[in-house]
């Protein structure tokens, strides 16, 4: 069974149709990377399968929970499906290991010794053991995104939803965070990227979607697909983004 399921979904915001049938499953484990142009639809679709956007038809499912379903407990979906933005998002006035530690002890109500613990977990993965005291403000936006994702492992999710995640970073810290992505990838993670990191995508996508005009418009084993695009529209983006 899938773990993502999305079936036939529509998005509009007011008139303007975004995204238009789109349909596609995730068997568990696997690492999708979503690419297309600015404004094609991939940002739009992982804030729909967390539940952050409201769909207009279709259905989309996470391990078997309808998350376009009115009685469904979208804070407990989004336990388990967690979303890594471009901007950090880390409070600045609190720690990292606060930061990372806020949801487990809220939402789960984890002791403080417990949830210090597991920061110090999660951060030995993304490799800032030793920020576990440091403040936003001191840390580069490389380290920053890593905690961020730090945060996001800290719930234990079940799929991993990363939004652009390197595009406010410049080349040697994209490199850091890739590094992060790989290891989170190698540990089995299910994870969808919205991407522009071919290189990344041809590695370790096991899958690459292309979206074009609010539907997926090629997708198929990440290396066959970014070697040999079949519609023109596809190797248009990729000319523009490889050279």
């Amino acid at each position: 069974m899938s773990l993502v399921e999305i079936q036939g979904i529509n998005k509009s915001y007011g008139t303007v149709p975004v995204l238009k049938d789109v349909s596609l499953d995730i068997a568990k484990g696997e690492v999708v990377a979503v690419i297309g142009r600015s404004g094609s639809g991939k940002s739009t679709l992982l804030r729909c399968i967390n539940g952050l956007e409201p769909i207009q038809a279709g259905s989309i499912s996470v391990d078997g929970v309808r998350v376009n379903d009115p009685g469904t407990n979208l804070r407990k979906l989004r336990q388990e499906v967690g979303i890594v933005f471009q901007s950090f998002n880390l409070f600045p006035h609190l720690s990292v290991s606060e930061n990372i530690t806020l949801a487990p002890r809220v939402v789960k109500k984890q002791p403080p010794e417990e949830a210090r613990e597991l920061a110090r977990e999660v951060l030995r993965r993304v490799g800032l053991e030793e920020k576990l005291d440091a403040f936003p403000s001191q840390l580069s936006g490389g380290q920053q995104q890593r905690v961020a994702i730090a945060r996001s492992l800290a719930m234990r999710p079940k799929l991993m939803l990363f939004d652009e995640v390197t595009s406010a970073l410049d080349p040697e810290l994209t490199g850091e965070v890739l590094k992060v992505l790989e290891s989170v990838a190698q540990e089995g993670m299910t994870m969808i990227l919205v991407t522009h990191e071919m290189g990344f995508a041809r590695r370790f996508g096991s899958r690459v979607v292309f979206m074009h005009e609010g539907r997926i418009h090629e997708e198929g084993q990440a290396a066959a697909v970014l070697a040999e695009p079949k519609t023109p529209e596809l190797q248009t983006f990729l000319s523009a983004v490889l050279h």
